[in-house]
């Protein structure tokens, strides 16, 4: 008969009661299962709100918690239903034995189980059944023995662990967490029922799979409760109107690229709590999620935000979604060695300032130039001639800043990035003039911490997401001058079109080929990194930092608060004068070379340009000189063909084609030329 374990167990009191000292003996020579539970890994906000958490070894979902963990009126609705008389039996309660025994023989089949909550614990540890008269008496022996070793909330707390809720869910909080979306601490009555009740049956009662039998199962804990009086009628109405969840939730799976770089980097931790805010993080995964849905299967973006104060990271978004799919979601943009384009530049014109090479207000020339045969060239392949420092690094051109490189030296400019705690790869290993416009690899991360450092007055502070972790001060990378000086700078730069008119301080970046689009900023407090383009290293037409990145940048501060923490005001030493005020090395740059290079007031021919195919009209050739002092003289091929013109332009009769020298001397005897092929 289906109830003999129950007169086993009752004949087995009987003899308990007749020998105890034997069942003491017998008892004490149990051997328990493990006790120390595998629970999923953890990663928390700094709030201690979760944000990823990790099945165990087996692929359930275990998550740790204690019993002041949970809803109070779930603990006393459980043990109502369960077990009543747990604070006060050994771990099997003879009244309940003898109880189910009676029902049994009266009914002839099972009414009511005699199991205690620590039987089922018991049961649970072990992975027993609970249909045959050997394993039940295993089960006796197991309680009794953990009775003797663990206090009743271990127990209970071992219990709140393992009990069954479909599928591969263990335990009070992945039940919570999976069928509503919350921690078990705050539980409606019809939840806390529903809860008490699934483990009794777990796959025949999910919810998700049987909304009746769940229900069912419900109303009869919440009779049991309003009979015991743990709720009252109003409640008890109330609660049978709720509908049981149809579906279980995904577990949060937030900062995952984080998360799991966490989990890599120190093993063997249960939870880990970061600085991040979870609302920020959630937001800014929309976004970067909104920003690339238009745009292709193939653009990515990567977005941090750190407080540069104290070097705490708020927010880490490696990619727009986390998974297998065109963008490789899977891959941490954050982490990725890319080209920051013109972001180093903010550096190279602090270390100037600090070096006295220059001042914001200080002019420079935005002309061709040869740099030992290095010849950059603008963005735009425009130059702007004589320009101030402060509009030459707003306008990102790319003469003026190799000029204070070659003036630096590549090696003070690598020096800097180490001081900032930047990790950089140099293609082919030696440094040169092309690190100042992005020939060289780097990470988001590091460089939004190398802005932090230019926020925090000019000294690095090591990002962290651990909270109460080591804090190490960083070094000084440029002088608290040069650093707010720097900013002053950005802070002037126009905001995109339709963001707020503001004083954020921020610099874009785009990488030869189009392959990187970047938008870094910070204000009074807070420092973001914006990255996009495409995993695999591959051009994207037509993006560059200011049109791409840059107005996420702004939507990214708009998320984070809802104004802008204000700028710094200028230190005590600050230089706040006009270029004409200026002393007079600072008023004009003059690189290392000056002494040997042509003044800057000589002439130059502007056209046609050195190297040129120009096809001759049947006036002759158009020439142009830019600089130096009329009357001109022009030659061609060291013949003087048009003499003593006061006009800048002219045209040349009577050339032949081929290859021909253009020479045009000035007023003060200054010469320029141009090797040009006529045809």
């Amino acid at each position: 008969m289906r109830a003999r374990w129950l007169f086993a167990a009752v004949a087995g009191l009987w003899l308990a009661a007749v020998s105890r000292d034997a069942v003491d003996v017998w008892i004490d020579a149990t051997v328990l299962p493990p006790l120390q539970l595998q629970t999923s890994a953890e990663v928390v906000d700094r709030t201690g709100a979760l944000l990823r958490a990790y099945t165990v070894a087996d692929g359930r979902w275990r998550l740790a918690v204690t019993p002041d963990q949970v809803d109070p009126a779930f603990v006393a609705a459980l043990l109502a239903y369960e077990d009543k008389r747990f604070y006060d039996h050994a771990g099997v309660d003879p009244w309940a034995l003898l109880r189910a025994a009676g029902q049994a023989a009266w009914n002839f089949h099972i009414v009511s189980g005699g199991s205690t909550l620590t039987m089922q614990v018991a049961r649970l540890l072990e992975d027993s059944g609970t249909g045959h008269v050997t394993g039940k008496l295993r089960q006796m022996r197991v309680a009794l023995a953990l009775e003797r070793h663990l206090s009743k909330q271990e127990i209970l707390q071992l219990y709140l662990l393992l009990a069954p809720y479909g599928g591969n869910l263990e335990g009070i909080r992945a039940a919570t967490l999976s069928y509503y979306g919350k921690e078990p601490l705050r539980l409606t009555p019809a939840e806390a029922a529903l809860l008490v009740a699934i483990p009794q049956s777990p796959e025949t009662r999910r919810p998700d799979r049987s909304a009746l039998r769940a229900t069912d199962a419900r109303d009869r804990v919440l009779a049991r409760a309003l009979r015991d009086g743990l709720i009252d009628q109003d409640h008890f109405n109330a609660a049978r109107t709720e509908v049981v969840p149809a579906l279980r939730r995904p577990f949060p799976a937030l900062a995952p690229h984080l998360s799991d770089r966490i989990l890599a980097e120190e093993t063997g931790i249960g939870r880990h709590q970061l600085t991040i805010r979870k609302p920020l993080q959630i937001s800014l995964e929309q976004l970067a999620a909104d920003v690339v849905a238009s745009r292709g299967e193939r653009l990515q973006v990567a977005i941090v935000v750190a407080d540069h104060r104290s070097g705490e990271i708020l927010a880490s978004v490696g990619s727009a979604a986390f998974q297998a799919d065109a963008r490789a979601g899977f891959v941490d943009m954050t982490q990725a060695i890319r080209s920051p384009g013109s972001t180093l530049k903010p550096l190279i014109y602090g270390l100037a300032f600090d070096e006295g090479l220059a001042h914001p207000e200080t002019l420079i020339e935005d002309r061709p130039s040869d740099f030992n045969g290095y010849k950059p060239q603008n963005f735009d392949r425009q130059y702007r001639g004589t320009i101030r420092i402060r509009e030459a690094l707003q306008e990102s051109l790319n003469i003026p800043v190799v000029a204070l490189t070659d003036a630096l030296g590549p090696a003070k400019l690598l020096a800097a990035l180490d001081k900032a705690g930047v990790r950089y790869d140099l293609p082919g290993g030696q440094p040169g003039l092309a690190i100042a416009l992005g020939g060289i690899g780097v990470t988001l991360e590091d460089m939004v911490q190398l802005y932090a450092a230019i926020a925090r007055g000019g000294v690095s502070l090591p990002l962290t997401h651990q909270m109460n972790g080591a804090r190490p001060e960083g070094q000084r990378v440029m002088s608290e001058v040069a650093a707010w000086q720097v900013g002053d700078i950005l802070a002037g730069l126009a905001p995109p079109p339709g963001a707020p008119e503001n004083r954020l301080a921020y610099k874009t970046g785009t990488s030869y080929g189009h392959r990187d689009a970047w938008a870094i900023g910070f204000d009074g407090e807070n420092v973001i990194g914006v990255w996009m383009g495409r995993p695999d290293g591959t051009p994207v037409p037509g993006a560059f930092g200011a049109d791409l990145a840059a107005p996420v940048l702004f939507q990214a501060f708009a998320r984070l608060k809802p104004g802008l923490a204000p700028q710094p005001a200028p230190p005590p030493a600050t230089l706040l004068v006009s270029n004409a005020q200026l002393p007079q090395p600072l008023q004009h740059f003059r690189s290392r070379t000056a002494a040997f290079e042509p003044d800057r007031d000589a002439p130059a021919v502007a056209f046609p340009p050195d190297g040129a195919e120009v096809e001759l009209l049947p006036e002759g050739l158009l020439v142009r000189v830019s600089g130096g002092k009329g009357p001109y003289t022009w030659l061609a091929n060291g013949v003087p063909v048009a003499v003593a013109l006061a006009g800048r332009e002219t045209m040349l009769p009577d050339l032949g084609k081929g290859f021909t020298t253009i020479s045009v001397i000035d007023a003060e005897g200054h010469s320029a030329r141009s090797k040009v092929r006529l045809r």
